[in-house]
């Protein structure tokens, strides 16, 4: 039985392990550093220039900088990173403001500040951006695992005792649903769903529509309740169920800081609606007039009679008073809009947003469960009277910096929790996206050979390709030693970047003369310096140059899928050592990206000291093509 007091401080000792891993990581890189360090390395741009400011949708303050006097490689900073935006100038009053990436293009950035005001020394000059630590994430969940731990009233104990798997959890008879657009297996876990009285897992697999099945509950579920808050782990996520719902005609509403939203989903986030409603313009008014008071209180200088102080106080009392009717009359509409929604969608860590700060919902519905951490789960939980978990926790798992905190067990998941010990969890069993061929060594090694290929998907291939499904280029014995990037500590392999090139010209070689398109292409690699030097040699090399291509990290090719994918696994040595191929979870998301060809290019020497990959070299000589790389060498 679960001691649950020892279970949530054990979580709560995980947390801090982590936060202090990666303030040490932050501390090591960014701020022991002096500024000219900083520039040099990238993690901060000095001088700027501001090139444009204004307001956003809900009225939110922006700069655009721009650095004219060289370029630096925009891979430290990235849409959605915490910044401080500061200046140098002597006397400036508020010296820093903190914002969020809106954009990063070469040497142009656009920042959103958490600020209603720009601030007075915009224009004075002598400006730069830092790089900040973001502690938010890591504050909020400690606060939901303390939260957790002590509430007594309510549904919240209900639902933790039975996550942690003290009760079982409950489900109302159902009758059985048919919706047309789905399968059997689906139509299970949407019946689940609706009959779940306290949590509800859909464990899909990739290509199994867990994200179509998910949505599908929920409209199922919007029919029933008003009000359904759906979370993710990333924007990105949130995003695409955003869309994903909306398409169904459902009102949906999308909660988060809008520089880390997608621009398809800006009608979508509540600063839009606020923004389209008639009322909006009154509030904009008032805010405006607060403003301008603000502004003219802090023109007095220091050294002032009665008088004048007496005017200044009146000012930021006029201020205070504009700004307290501006909040109630934003409050009451931002509730209006709250309330009309059948879905509100946003990040874990978003739910703490302040317009939902008193909120509870019937249901809430947590997709890509097994890429949040558990105390990141927590957090709507507590709001919610029923869960619904859906993810598979044999694809990405979260990132922990800490090693002491992953061997801790931060790494697990609650659905991988929920997996172990509920009764009944709905398993997606009919994937749509591969041939059954690239399906099968996933199966076997995940999935106890439980899925299945749609019949559209089981043999369809290449139309010109004669080859099976899937191939391995072996170049054991070629000499194609990694390398490693010092600064960044990613490695990189030329020589297999040469290999999978030649394969590439040798296949649209198939295509010339004809007037068939081309199959969409991938390439994917689990180490990103590798797809930046893939990157870069497609752009030099004039047959590949205009190739419709995607090149990406296997992270960032969550969710995806190509007709051909290539994967450039790079390690390559004489100690066999594969360093984080060995996270087999990633390699799962990699090798069932492709829909009907998966061309994987590996050093046997090296990665065959792993069962893993030794169990998929066997798989490939069985049901695939073996090649050596000395077939592609010139």
């Amino acid at each position: 039985m679960v001691n649950e007091k020892k279970y949530f401080e054990e979580l709560l000792a995980l947390v801090a392990k982590e936060k202090q891993k990666d303030f040490d990581l932050y501390k090591e890189q960014i701020e022991k550093l002096s500024l000219e360090e900083r520039k040099e390395k990238g993690f901060t741009w000095h001088p700027l220039v501001v090139t444009k400011s204004g307001y956003t949708i809900g009225e939110r303050s922006f700069v655009i900088v721009e650095k004219d006097n060289e370029l630096f490689a925009p891979r430290k900073f990235r849409a959605g990173t915490t910044v401080r935006l500061f200046t140098l100038t002597p006397g400036a009053y508020q010296p820093e403001k903190i914002g969020v990436i809106n954009f990063v293009k070469r040497n142009r950035m656009k920042i959103i500040l958490n600020a209603r005001d720009l601030p007075d020394w915009l224009n004075m000059g002598n400006i730069g951006i830092d790089m900040q630590f973001d502690e938010r994430t890591y504050l909020e969940m400690e606060k939901a695992i303390k939260a957790v731990q002590a509430e007594k009233k309510g549904r919240l104990p209900d639902l933790r005792s039975v996550l942690l798997g003290k009760t079982e959890a409950r489900f109302y008879g159902g009758s059985s649903l048919a919706i047309p657009t789905l399968n059997e297996s689906q139509n299970r876990a949407v019946e689940q769903v609706l009959g779940a009285q306290d949590v509800a897992v859909i464990h899909g697999p990739p290509g199994t529509g867990k994200t179509t099945t998910l949505v599908q509950a929920i409209k199922a579920l919007s029919k029933k309740e008003h009000g359904i808050l759906v979370c993710a782990p990333s924007n990105a996520a949130v995003d695409l169920l955003t869309e994903r719902l909306a398409a169904e005609e459902l009102i949906v509403v999308r909660i988060g800081h809008i520089s880390r939203v997608d621009e398809n989903i800006l009608q979508h986030t509540l600063e839009a609606r606020l923004g389209e409603h008639p009322d909006s313009k009154n509030i904009k008014k008032v805010k405006i007039q607060a403003a301008a008071a603000r502004k003219k209180a802090r023109q007095f200088k220091r050294k002032f009679g009665q008088k004048e102080r007496s005017e200044r106080n009146d000012l930021y009392q006029e201020a205070r008073e504009l700004e307290a009717w501006g909040k109630q009359l934003e409050d009451r509409l931002l509730n209006q809009i709250l309330e009309s929604a059948h879905v509100i969608t946003c990040t874990l860590v978003s739910s703490t947003n302040r317009v939902l700060e008193k909120k509870q919902f019937r249901t809430v519905c947590i997709d890509e469960a097994a890429q949040a951490l558990e105390p990141a789960s927590w957090i709507p939980i507590q709001k919610a009277s029923r869960v619904i978990l859906a993810g598979d926790p044999f694809q990405l798992p979260p990132t922990v910096k800490s090693r002491a905190a992953q061997k801790g067990g931060l790494n697990i998941t609650l659905i991988e929790k929920c997996l172990n010990h509920l009764p009944e969890v709905s398993f997606l069993n009919t994937q749509y996206r591969m041939h059954e061929s690239i399906m099968g060594f996933s199966n076997q090694r995940f999935y106890d050979n439980q899925l299945q290929a749609a019949e559209a998907v089981k043999e369809h291939r290449l139309v010109l390709e004669e080859g099976q499904p899937v191939q391995f280029i072996d170049t054991a014995g070629c000499s194609f030693d990694e390398k490693l990037n010092e600064e960044f500590l990613s490695r990189y392999n030329p020589d297999e970047c040469q290999i999978l090139f030649e394969h590439l010209y040798q296949f649209l070689d198939l295509y010339k003369g004809t007037e068939m398109d081309l199959p969409s292409i991938g390439i994917i690699s689990p180490y990103k310096e590798q797809t930046i030097y893939i990157k870069n040699q497609l752009e030099e090399d004039p047959r590949l140059e205009s190739l419709p291509v995607t090149v990406n990290t296997i992270d960032a090719f969550q969710g995806q899928e190509r007709d051909l994918i290539y994967i450039s696994l790079v390690r390559s040595n004489g100690k066999g050592e594969i360093g984080f191929l060995k996270d087999y979870r990633r390699m799962n998301v990699a090798m069932t990206r492709a829909k009907k060809k998966l061309i994987v290019i590996g050093d046997s020497a090296t990665i065959g000291v792993d069962d893993f990959y030794t169990a998929f070299l066997e798989y490939v000589e069985q049901q695939g093509d073996y090649k050596t790389a000395w077939e592609y060498m010139r």
